[in-house]
């Protein structure tokens, strides 16, 4: 009799049709697939529904983390592997998920790397390869935290071990939706900093913006991804700008009043 643990695929989504069905096809293979829709108004849910996943919707968003919690407790199988619709598993990465499921130890975490896409190039370095994020897991010893943004599974004191093969990741397909994306994420960020009462000066502003560039450009060998390396030096700036100069802004909008 076979020790295969069975595999959940859990997605959160919405209005992202365009790439659902690249990302559904490439996780075919698993027990079950799973999508949390957000409140789609799209052809989102249809396009799931039409390649085996099971659809649920939950439209109260309380951020991403809590979305993620919410789409793994409809899965059923022993094991989930966390995925969102920009991404796609490639054949080496199913082949090594298949045959971590054969011997899995509930006590491991299994990270995967991504290759991440901007502007036409998968990066090499500027910190966006190997990008390893921890994504497949005991589905009743792990969950996702609370962080509206930027959330991560809580795995304690669990040992990761990195799977082999890639997670394709088109981050930045289009230059302006990638930059509305992350100025959502700084205001965000912002917020749940200073509800946490987290205070920022105004040197820290330029101070968190200087080392966001040097740290992609210099430290991360941002210069040897090209043209796309130094933009992302950049947007990684001017992003970290906008993290700390609304926390900045709250903070003062405060002491006005």
């Amino acid at each position: 009799m076979s020790n295969r643990k069975s595999l959940s695929v859990v997605m959160i989504a919405k209005n992202e049709a365009d790439l659902l069905p690249d990302c559904l096809q490439s996780v075919q293979w698993a027990d079950e697939i799973i999508v949390l829709d957000g409140g789609s108004q799209d052809a989102s849910r249809a396009i799931a529904e039409g390649l085996g996943a099971k659809v649920l919707e939950n439209s109260d968003w309380q951020g991403f983390g809590k979305q993620r919690q919410l789409a793994q407790r409809y899965a059923s199988c022993d094991y989930v592997f966390m995925i969102d619709a920009d991404e796609r598993v490639t054949p080496q990465l199913r082949q090594s998920i298949e045959q971590t499921l054969s011997a899995a130890d509930d006590n491991v975490v299994y990270s995967v790397g991504r290759r991440n896409l901007f502007l036409g190039r998968f990066m090499r370095h500027s910190g966006w390869y190997p990008d390893r994020v921890n994504r497949l897991y005991a589905r009743e010893r792990y969950r996702y935290n609370d962080h509206l943004v930027h959330e991560s599974l809580a795995i304690g004191n669990a040992r990761v071990v990195p799977l082999s093969g890639d997670l394709l990741h088109l981050t930045c397909r289009d230059f302006f939706a990638f930059q509305r994306k992350q100025l959502h994420y700084a205001q965000e960020w912002a917020n749940q900093r200073h509800a946490a009462g987290k205070r920022c000066g105004y040197t820290s502003i330029l101070s968190h913006t200087l080392g966001a560039f040097c740290k992609t450009w210099l430290l991360r060998a941002g210069f040897l991804d090209g043209k796309q390396g130094l933009l992302l030096a950049v947007v990684n700036a001017q992003y970290t700008f906008n993290k700390y100069a609304a926390l900045w802004a709250l903070g003062h909008n405060d002491a006005e009043k």
